[in-house]
């Protein structure tokens, strides 16, 4: 549907009513459902607490504007005043909500921010519980016209799925892109609460905003709850692996254990504040599950289990992995890796799509200060062990990897013994399918209780691997 068939489909439904508060970017939302025609129907109110002393004395005192925070705010006030002041006339015959968004958009200068918080809370039924959505959206257009037009269009979007749709979360989802095209909204984070959305499961649609390309990268804590990357990230060391994890292994944790020790001691770094992530590509997904949605939360427990926060992402290469985290002012970054990916990272074929070659996609990596932690590693011809020290490389990357290796943005790391080394993720996974008992030797304890408690990776579902102790 169009943006305007939306707008003008929710004012011609008598059943939905209520407010608009818009604050950075214009009345861009509401005015959508002016222009369209029929908004009696709909709008029993829209304002704009421009000026920040205005907008504390509505909403409350706020160190930042365009936050969670003040967004939370907005919809307090907004949707109480419409039960106390409509509920009595209207409220047998109408479903009320209150829409607010909070925005930064591109200034003179050109060079703000561009980022901003929107939500909606709304009845699904006249006299319901209130249920809502939030999200945090990233604006990619250069102008602030452009920014703006956006912004309305996202805003209908998010109230005619939340109206429509708020029984099918993940249509609602797929939804908030409509009519924008691509490369112009980022949605980094969704939040829904309510009665409505009761048994959601937010690691899930965090996963489908990456798969659906509303957002390049998506963030869980280490309880397995939705992070906001802008709130988390923002002007801290962030270390970071990524990996199969299917399952995670005693090796995947012993890197990000020795890393992190090397990472804390480095003087330059605030070791209290390091953000130590764990992150799975949505490609390596689609190229190893077979049922994309339980294998992912699988992956996820698994990680999460061992006390890991998750990041999932679309970016096929480090740089761009960096060049994310970058953008939330990560102030040092570092990059774990097994020395036979540090190989394939410095292979000069793998870049031929760059017209830079291996030194831009070297420049954009190492140019932000990324620092790269190599694990040692076994020749999967020779089984031979492999160290950073001794690495053999091609002629022609030799002096970029003296280079690197004499400036410390290439570091090794001590790791466990070859026999640990020998065994992989994939061999760890039909071990554990097979009902092998030998796959708990080579994962964490707390790893190895989940796996069994929640029978992940098909743990028991063969007639195999089922734990007839259940005392563990």
């Amino acid at each position: 549907m169009t943006t305007r068939a939306k707008a003008l489909g929710i004012n011609l439904d008598p059943g939905i009513y209520g407010s608009f508060a818009e604050i950075g970017a214009g009345q861009e939302v509401g005015r959508w459902f002016f222009r369209v025609g029929g908004a009696a129907g709909t709008i029993a109110k829209t304002m704009s607490a421009y000026d920040k002393s205005v907008s504390d004395a509505i909403y409350g005192t706020a160190q930042r504007y365009v936050s969670s925070g003040r967004l939370l705010a907005m919809l307090d006030h907004e949707y109480d005043l419409n039960l106390e002041r409509l509920d009595f006339e209207r409220g047998r015959d109408s479903a009320f909500f209150a829409f607010a968004d909070t925005v930064s958009a591109q200034n003179y200068q050109g060079n703000a921010d561009c980022h901003g918080w929107m939500g909606i809370r709304f009845q699904n039924h006249p006299q319901s519980e209130a249920n809502q959505i939030i999200l945090h959206t990233r604006m990619l257009d250069r102008d602030a016209f452009m920014q703006q037009e956006a912004l309305g269009i996202l805003g209908v979007n998010l109230i005619y799925g939340a109206a429509r749709h708020s029984e099918r979360p993940e249509t609602l989802l797929g939804s908030l892109l409509d009519n924008l095209g691509n490369g112009r909204i980022e949605i980094d984070m969704v939040e829904f609460s309510g009665t409505v959305f009761d048994g959601i499961d937010h690691r899930l649609l965090s996963l489908r905003l990456v798969e659906f390309g509303l957002s390049k990268a998506a963030m869980f804590s280490a309880t397995g709850e939705a992070l906001r990357p802008s709130e988390i990230l923002y002007n801290r060391p962030v270390l970071l692996q990524r990996g199969r994890f299917r399952p995670p292994t005693r090796v995947h944790f012993d890197i990000q254990r020795r890393a992190l020790e090397r990472f804390s001691a480095d003087p330059a770094v605030d070791s209290d504040r390091i953000v130590s992530l764990l992150e799975i590509s949505v490609n390596e997904l689609g190229e190893t599950s077979t049922g994309s949605a339980e294998d992912f939360l699988d992956r996820i427990q698994a990680l999460t289990a061992g006390n890991h926060s998750v990041l999932v992402s679309d970016y096929p290469e480090y740089y761009l992995v960096a060049e994310y985290l970058a953008r939330y002012s990560a102030t040092q970054i570092a990059l774990p890796l097994g020395v036979v990916h540090f190989m394939e990272l410095i292979r000069e074929a793998r870049y031929a799509h760059l017209r830079g070659g291996l030194l831009e996609a070297t420049g954009r990596l190492f140019g932000m200060g990324v620092r790269i932690y190599v694990y040692p590693g076994l020749d999967q011809v020779t089984g031979e062990r492999l160290e950073l020290g001794s690495l053999a490389v091609s002629t022609s990357t030799q002096k970029l990897f003296d280079y690197l290796r004499e400036r410390d943005f290439v570091q090794p790391l001590i790791g466990l013994s070859d026999e640990a080394l020998r065994v992989r993720s994939d061999e760890i996974h039909r071990l554990l399918r097979a009902g092998d008992p030998r796959w708990e030797e080579h994962v964490e304890p707390d790893v190895a209780r989940a796996i069994r408690e929640a029978g992940l990776f098909g743990f028991g579902k063969d007639g195999n691997g089922v734990d007839d102790d259940p005392s563990g």
